[in-house]
């Protein structure tokens, strides 16, 4: 069963220091705070199935005067997180809020091979589809040339430099040339 993003953030962070749930809260937020913000009522659930699942281990400690759940990664958990990790696809390949997610915590993966591969799994996709936010009624995709409104214009092209800086930073990271594909 594919582990839900908050469990494999929690994972993530975990592996680089054993944290409270606050810790773990504001860590998730400084991720991904721009998207979306996590409350107790998300993190503390998601904590006690990786408890009960053998994946993390749950201590009350005092810190800063007050009692505290702080959470360590077991080494159950640490393999669910690179086996996760290496076998990234679906939504967390193709969602860009998700794939941040994925590429915070790909360096726990510790086999190089292994981490090229997800990457090149993201270089393919990015590099063999085009990405259309418009469509006309016939469902048909539009051309930026085919759209007048200036900030359905200003989407495509901010989104179409991210591709581009990304396909260059992947392309560096696996060591391959341009392989852009023509229509």
């Amino acid at each position: 069963m594919t582990m839900s993003l908050i469990e494999m953030m929690i994972l993530g962070f975990l592996s680089e220091r054993s944290m409270c749930g606050y810790e773990l809260r504001k860590k998730m937020e400084q991720l991904q705070g721009y998207a979306r913000k996590f409350s107790d009522g998300t993190v503390y659930p998601a904590t006690n199935r990786l408890v009960e699942a053998g994946l993390i281990s749950e201590q009350s400690e005092i810190r800063d005067g007050r009692q505290r759940r702080v959470f360590t990664l077991l080494e159950a958990g640490r393999g669910k997180l690179i086996e996760e990790l290496r076998n990234t696809k679906g939504f967390n390949l193709t969602d860009i809020t998700r794939w941040t997610v994925v590429l915070t915590f790909l360096g726990v993966v510790p086999d190089k091979a292994d981490r090229d591969a997800v990457l090149r799994r993201r270089y393919d996709l990015l590099n063999g589809h085009d990405v259309h936010f418009f469509y006309c009624d016939a469902g048909n995709p539009l051309s930026i040339e085919q759209i007048d409104d200036p900030y359905r214009r200003g989407i495509i092209a901010v989104h179409d430099a991210e591709i581009a800086a990304e396909l260059d930073w992947l392309r560096s990271m696996l060591g391959v040339e341009n392989e852009s594909v023509t229509e």
